[in-house]
């Protein structure tokens, strides 16, 4: 079983007085999810399995340095730990064998290695074998749920160039998906009609990185439509390559007439991606706002005020960005088969 998605009352009731002084809002988030697992199920559990992330799979592959997660977010489950071990042992109190390897998720063969090194412990009879064949399941439902998402991100590119239609792309790290870290800003904005896509899962057919990068590829200036080197030269961090790509699609797409940014409160991962992030995207002309400063409190009326502002350029500036955008891609759109070609000469 999984704990739920972050809310105000899952910290205070089941993290409080066992969180840590780490500033990053979603690593203090982890306690009271441990705390619902542990205190908050009619079902016990015998195993909290809470691995470090080293690295993670990217789209980008080997067009960056290196793919590895936030260093405070893979140690986040040894830092949490202490806050269950301060009084007493709770996992040892409850019979809850705490499982937290270190995993490489971007190197698949090593990932059964990991696993089965930590969990033969927890779970008697395991085999290795097994452990293979588990985790080579893990890989092939992640991939499928991947395609699933990139086809619907697809889909409704293809809806909005059909009928000039607008939407929002939201660069931010995957914990924002949680409605409770990211303050359910992107379902506020969605409820104002404009559809909503991430950037963590946006379209990559061969056809669309043609059209979107094909004149930069035959120049030279990137070596692939998943190359990065042009605007971000340190690609480490696997959130962060992908924000950058992912701004680099915005601004490039039509009818992607708004990009917005979250971040977390003081995030030193994010904080030096501000300025080209936001160059990118407002050198095409593609509005930008961000929401840098979110954390465990919820200002609803500040949030309110900003999502209604950026309703409001989007409803007044949509059409002339749609426009513009258009102008710089000469060849036909993959995405509207039936939509004319740009006219290079306006």
């Amino acid at each position: 079983m999984f704990s739920s998605d972050t809310t105000e009352v899952q910290g205070h009731t089941y993290g409080r007085g066992r969180g840590t002084v780490d500033c990053c809002h979603p690593v203090k988030c982890m306690s009271g999810h441990y705390g619902e697992l542990i205190f908050g199920r009619k079902r016990k559990i015998d195993i909290l399995f809470s691995p470090m992330i080293h690295t993670l799979p990217s789209i980008l592959g080997e067009q960056v340095v290196d793919s590895l997660s936030c260093p405070r977010v893979m140690a986040a489950p040894e830092n949490i730990k202490a806050g269950f071990l301060n009084e007493k042992d709770v996992f040892q109190e409850r019979g809850i064998a705490y499982v937290t390897p270190l995993v490489s998720m971007a190197h698949p063969r090593l990932v059964p290695k990991q696993l089965f090194a930590s969990l033969k412990a927890a779970i008697p009879g395991l085999t290795y074998g097994e452990t293979r064949r588990a985790v080579d399941e893990g890989y092939r439902a992640l991939d499928d749920f991947n395609c699933m998402v990139r086809a619907k991100g697809r889909e409704i590119l293809e809806d909005c160039a059909r009928t000039d239609r607008p939407c929002v792309l939201v660069l931010a790290r995957p914990y924002h998906m949680d409605p409770g870290i990211g303050h359910e800003i992107d379902a506020d904005l969605q409820a104002y009609g404009y559809p909503i896509l991430w950037g963590q899962y946006l379209p990559a057919d061969n056809d669309l990185m043609e059209w979107l990068f094909g004149e930069d590829l035959r120049s030279g200036m990137i070596s692939s439509p998943f190359d990065i080197s042009d605007v971000w030269p340190t690609s480490y961090s696997s959130n962060t390559n992908e924000i950058l790509w992912a701004a680099k699609v915005g601004a490039r797409i039509p009818w992607i007439t708004c990009v917005i940014r979250l971040t977390s409160y003081e995030c030193g991962m994010d904080q030096p991606t501000y300025s080209p992030v936001q160059q990118i995207v407002e050198d095409s002309g593609t509005l930008f706002f961000s929401f840098q400063d979110l954390d465990s409190t919820k200002p609803a009326g500040s949030v309110k005020i900003r999502v209604e502002t950026i309703a409001h350029y989007l409803e007044r500036l949509s059409p002339g960005i749609v426009q513009r955008k258009q102008k710089g891609l000469a060849r036909r759109c993959p995405l509207a088969p039936g939509l004319a070609e740009a006219d290079t000469s306006a």
